[in-house]
Order: structure tokens, then sequence, then C-alpha cells
């Protein structure tokens, strides 16, 4: 989503790909991402800027000059060094509520800011930060498409229920020990809850969802995803499973990731149609024979295949076996055939 501001005063200025001229792009845009800034003095803030970069730079207190940039719709201040308190003005710059794109990823945060004002926002990322809970997103606009909250603190999975437009939710690395109040978010199309300490599955009911991560996590069991027929990417790789199941009803999975388990055989996927990846890596499996008839929907479609780490993969015909069943094979364990 970088845009880099070009050109300059007395430069000819030719026309972008959106019908904008590099001069009008070099007006709405500044990207002072890796600058290594403590602060913005000496840095023209144009009142005509839409987007501020601001990335990879010192700063822990905000330019009060930002609060004039009321065309302003995408801001970052990613991998700085803002504290609470330093992050704490922009709750009360009322000439900002029409920002759309707020970054905070990469501070010092320990509490979810006040984002009130943003009525029209977007995209709110405040992951890899120290925040312990959730309270506060119930003031963040339900227009909200996408939320990121990884690499944090949190506990619990709260103050979600408003925002029916999500798309994206991102609360991996996490303390999260039970998948809760997602059952108002019916747009919802991404799920990443890789490492939490989650042992039971539950949906809540979404339909709409096409991915879902759970990697790394205390699962026992595969059971709780059969309603979410929109399934396109399933991650379940480094927990406990020991069988393959509740799979039968996800028509529409491309990939389909349980590598790192207790699996000691291939069950449920031989209805699925389109599934293109399969990771099976690291886990019990003893053989091959009966893989033919297992994956039997999908022998077509499948490119790439992970078994190596099982007692399968030491047979000596295990490659050539694999070739023969799945005609159109791409890519077996770390082999790429052309």
């Amino acid at each position: 989503m970088e845009i880099a501001s070009e050109g300059g005063p007395g430069e000819n200025h030719g026309a972008l790909e959106d019908g904008t001229t590099e001069e009008n792009s070099s007006s709405t845009v500044l990207d002072l991402t890796s600058c290594q800034l403590h602060d913005l003095d000496g840095v023209e803030l144009l009142q005509s800027l839409v987007e501020l970069d601001l990335t990879a730079n010192r700063l822990s207190v905000l330019d009060p000059r930002i609060s004039l940039l009321s065309r302003l719709k995408k801001l970052s201040l990613r991998q700085n060094l803002f504290e609470d308190a330093g992050i704490e003005p922009i709750s009360g710059w009322d000439s900002l509520s029409g920002l759309e794109e707020l970054v905070l990823r990469d501070n010092k945060l320990t509490k979810i800011p006040d984002a009130s004002i943003f009525k029209s926002l977007l995209v709110f990322d405040v992951s890899f930060n120290e925040i312990s809970s959730l309270s506060g997103l119930s003031k963040v606009s339900n227009t909200l498409k996408e939320l990121y909250v990884s690499k944090n603190e949190v506990t619990k999975m709260e103050e979600l229920d408003h925002l029916h437009e999500l798309q994206i939710l991102e609360l991996g690395s996490n303390r999260l020990r039970v998948m809760e109040n997602l059952q108002t978010l019916t747009l919802l199309q991404e799920l990443w809850l890789g490492r939490n300490r989650i042992k039971v599955v539950d949906l809540c009911g979404l339909q709409c969802i096409k991915k879902i991560s759970l990697q790394s996590n205390r699962l026992t069991s595969m059971l709780g995803f059969q309603e979410c027929v929109a399934l396109e990417e399933l991650y379940l790789s480094h927990n406990g499973i020991a069988k393959m199941e509740g799979l039968s009803t996800l028509v529409n999975l491309r990939v389909l990731d349980v590598s790192s388990n207790k699996l000691t055989a291939v069950n449920d996927i031989e209805h699925l149609t389109r599934l293109e990846d399969l990771w099976l890596n690291d886990n019990q499996i003893a053989s091959c024979e009966g893989m033919e008839v297992a994956v039997a929907g999908s022998r077509e479609t499948l490119t790439t295949i992970y078994l190596e780490h099982n007692p399968c993969a030491s047979s000596p015909n295990y490659t050539s076996s694999l070739r023969q069943i799945f005609p159109n094979i791409q890519q077996i364990d770390s082999d790429v055939f052309s």
C-alpha cells in the first residue's frame, strides 16, 4: 500500500494509472519510511495530503500539524516508539474524522487507542504491541473491514459484536484460550488465530469465511468447521490432532495444512474436488497404500503434497507412487517437477 512521492517543482509530470499526475501525487502522498526521524521539524506537511507514511522512524510524539490534515485517509505510524500517552492526542483531532486507515503496528502501546472519532475507518492495525485487552474496540466504527491485533498479550475475544462489516480478523500470537463472540461477524472472510492456546473450534455459525488459521494451538480435534462451506484455506499445523474428520462438507477447500500433528491416516477428504495443496508432513502416517482412494476427488487437481517425516516417506517407491496417483502433481515435499 506504500506509495512513494515522486517528482518536484519544475519537472515534467506524466499521467499515472489512476489518471492523476505525478505532481498531484507528490502533493497528496508523503512517504517518509525509514528516515530515522525523531520529530517532523523541518518536514512540510501539505494540507492536500491524503496519505502520510511515517513507518520505521524514531517518533514518540505526534506532530500537532497532523491534526490539520483534514483530507487525510491513510496514516501509518508503524515501527516507531509511541507509547499510549504519545498516541492519545489523536483521539481529539476531529478534523481527521475521515481517516480510513490507521496503522499503529510495532510500537509500545499497552491498550487499544481511542479511535471513536474515525467514523469511516476501514483498516485498524495495532499488532506487535503490548496490548493485554481488546477493551476499547467497542468505540471503533462499525465500518471497519480489517482488524489486526496480532502479537500482543490479549486473553479474551471481546467487543467485536458491532463490527458487522469486518472481513479480516487477525488475533494470532496472543494468549487466547476460547473462540467466542464471533456470531455477529457474518461477513468475515479471514480469521487468523495461530499461536494461541485454543483447545476447541467454535466458529459460532460463520458460513462466509474463506481462510482460517489455527496453527500452533492446543487442538486435539478437527471438528467444528463443518458449516464453513465457503472455506478455501485451512491451516491447522502444530496441534495435537489424531484424526482427520469434519472435512467432507468443505467442497471449496483448496489448501489444507495439517502438518505436525498426530495423524496416522488420511480420512474424510475423498469427496473434495478442488484441493490443490495438501500438507501432511511430520505426522505418523505409516503407508501410502490407499492414498488413491483417500484423495480420490482431488486426484486431478492436486498440485502439491507434503508427506515427508512420516514413516511412509521412507518407502523406496514413495515419490514414484505419488506421481502415479496424482497425474498433475508439481511438487512432492521439496522436489519440484516441471
